[in-house]
């Protein structure tokens, strides 16, 4: 019986070894592909319920506009004509007009395209914003229900849509047209739906559609359509219920199908998406988990070859830890093997460098701990100046029985406090502090009616984190010595832009101003220690910036074109 040799045990331990590593690795992959299937099917249907509720939201605000302008005097007043008229008089006119105007002013109030159209029985007149026509009694009367109406609208090969909705005076007149004294009806196509299931789509593989049985479907405008009117054919084999979540299959692909009723118009929202791009990142992952295994594999099986190799291996492997340690490499550790003068040598080698290690670390944790002590105690400067402007203009807004100020300025404060209480953190998203400024600027602006200010934030810098309290600073001042200060001076601009190696934060105001020395000295004073006769608004956010991101971070002053001061912080996102 031949021997095994060592080599041939540990390539075969080492498979023993990987072989329930596999089994593991297969049984937690189909488990977390049913749990994300799971979990994304379940944030599907709430982004559906979500994007519905806007619909329903939008919808209902139309539905109103009916019911609300028919309580509208002049528009009231179109019952109290009890003449048939062939020629309109002037007064008629007039009115007209008047009712012209609230029409359009109510139209463009919506950010969905619609028209309303008022119905004088007396008149025989159909009154929109832009005209007042003749309209054919029968077959409005034929129209008048109660709820939503849809109508389909013939535009080629386009699936087009007329929702629209009466309200009648008398209510009874729904029962009875004839007896109708006025009729205000509101209408909009189904292209509004169609933007902002485009909106929804955004590029993605989901496909959004409205469906109604027996009326008709809404698509996106990039929709496939042979794909969408195949999913939707296989759907119809069962009832759609109000909510719920399908699997479908349409050829050799499967579809994962989340379907949302609107109570409102009672269409179905319907959203699909390809359950093979649900478990592509899965079968990337299982790829790389499979070369990753193969690899380990061929570097064991080398690792187990090397342990054949001469003597001067391991003595190399010693000389490359030394050199590693040499260049400030503290992580490096030798793996000893048996009991062999190397397994001596590794075991010591490792002890001094751990020793070394920790005393290191021990060292630089001393120094973080340093320098967050010093950040703390900047930012808990701020807030007590930022605390007594606001009661002082609380207490005199109260003396002035100026109690909705009193109101404003307590909920502004609250959201004020809520910001500052739970700043722990040490750095927070930038649309938090921007939403916190704008707070602090509503306050401004009601005691300054003057105050107008602007903020141009780009999207991507929304998600930046930034230390707390690092706007607010720029802005009082703005405030106090470029607004209050100077009577001709009212606009306040706050501007975020990237350059090359970082971001930049700038606020400026339409104020007096300083002059190039005085920001010279205002610049010098921001490198020094606080000293009395200097705020710390300025200083600590420069201190702060600087102590967080290093290098050239900080603030820095220049003219700026609106007339005043420009304040501008800067820091690396590198």
């Amino acid at each position: 019986m031949p021997k095994i040799n060592l080599f041939t045990k540990i390539v075969a331990l080492i498979i023993i070894m990987l072989t329930p590593i596999l089994l593991l690795y297969f049984y937690s992959n189909k488990t977390s592909t049913d749990v994300l299937r799971e979990e994304l099917n379940k944030s599907n249907t709430n982004q559906l319920v979500f994007f519905q509720n806007e619909v329903n939201t939008t919808i209902d605000s139309l539905a109103i506009w009916p019911d609300l302008l028919i309580q509208d005097p002049d528009i009231a007043s179109l019952r109290d004509f009890f003449t048939e008229m062939n020629e309109l008089s002037l007064n008629t006119i007039t009115l007209i007009k008047r009712i012209q105007t609230k029409l359009a002013i109510q139209q463009n109030s919506s950010k969905w395209t619609s028209s309303l159209h008022i119905y004088s029985p007396i008149l025989h007149r159909d009154i929109t914003d832009r005209d007042a026509i003749m309209y054919d009694d029968a077959d409005l009367k034929k129209r008048l229900k109660p709820g939503w109406q849809v109508k389909p609208v013939d535009q080629g090969q386009s699936e087009h849509y007329v929702f629209s909705r009466y309200a009648v005076m008398p209510y009874s007149s729904y029962l009875d047209p004839s007896g109708a004294n006025l009729i205000i009806e509101v209408q909009f196509d189904s292209s509004n739906i169609k933007d902002m299931l485009d909106k929804f789509k955004s590029g993605g593989q989901r496909e959004p559609f409205y469906y109604m049985e027996n009326v008709g479907t809404i698509f996106n405008r990039s929709v496939n359509k042979e794909r969408t009117e195949l999913v939707l054919s296989e759907l119809q084999a069962e009832p759609l219920q109000d909510m719920e979540s399908r699997t479908v299959q349409v050829g050799e692909e499967k579809y994962m199908v989340n379907i949302v009723k609107s109570e409102m118009i009672g269409w179905y929202l319907i959203d699909y998406i390809p359950i093979s791009e649900i478990i592509r990142p899965i079968q990337k992952t299982n790829q790389l988990f499979y070369v990753s295994m193969a690899g380990l594999l061929l570097l064991c099986c080398t690792a187990a070859y090397l342990l054949y190799a001469q003597v001067q291996v391991p003595i190399k492997r010693l000389v490359i830890g030394f050199q590693k340690l040499k260049n400030g490499d503290y992580s490096v550790r030798m793996k000893p093997r048996g009991r062999s003068e190397f397994g001596f040598l590794y075991t010591r080698f490792n002890l001094m460098v751990a020793q070394i290690q920790e005393l290191f670390e021990t060292v630089y944790l001393e120094k973080i701990h340093v320098r967050e002590a010093r950040l703390k105690q900047l930012q808990s400067q701020i807030n007590p100046h930022f605390f007594y402007n606001c009661f002082s203009f609380i207490s005199s807004m109260a003396k002035l029985e100026k109690n909705e100020a009193v109101v404003a300025m307590s909920h502004h404060l609250s959201n004020y406090y809520r910001y500052t209480t739970r700043q722990e953190r040490d750095l927070v998203a930038m649309s938090e502090e921007i939403s916190f400024v704008t707070s602090y600027l509503e306050i401004q602006k009601m005691r300054m009616a003057r105050l107008h200010y602007s903020i141009d934030m780009p999207q991507e810098m929304q998600h930046l984190e930034i230390p707390p309290l690092m706007l607010q600073p720029l802005v009082e001042n703005a405030v106090i010595h470029g607004i209050e200060a100077w009577s001709d001076a009212s606009s306040i601009r706050i501007t975020g832009e990237w350059f090359e190696d970082g971001a930049r934060l700038i606020v400026e105001d339409d104020g007096k101003g300083m002059s190039a020395e005085e920001m010279l000295i205002l610049q010098h004073k921001m490198q020094h220690q606080m000293d009395e006769n200097m705020g710390c608004g300025l200083w600590n956010v420069h201190q702060r910036m600087h102590l967080r991101f290093r290098g050239t971070a900080g603030v820095s002053f220049s003219s700026s074109n609106l007339g005043g001061l420009k304040v501008m912080i800067t820091w690396s996102t590198a």
